[in-house]
């Protein structure tokens, strides 16, 4: 089994960036959790590792409890 890679492996990842970001645009907040579920099962289909998707679902849960919780 492999681990986690979380080198970038895009050759330009600001493109890669703007891409998710770009995918957002024009949608609801509604619509915008839609994307972003969706395309987390895709990607975890196409990792089709659960030891790996694990360990990425870890590292997320890692980023909520490091990150400030916004202003009232």
């Amino acid at each position: 089994m492999a681990d986690l890679v979380t080198d970038s492996r895009f050759p330009d990842p600001d493109t890669a960036y703007r891409a998710l970001i770009d995918a957002h645009r024009g949608l609801s907040e509604e619509e915008s959790a839609q994307l972003n579920t969706q395309l987390v099962l895709i990607l975890a289909n196409h990792i089709g590792d659960q030891r790996v998707l694990e360990q990425a679902i870890a590292l997320a849960r890692e980023g909520l409890e490091r990150a400030p919780s916004p202003a009232p």
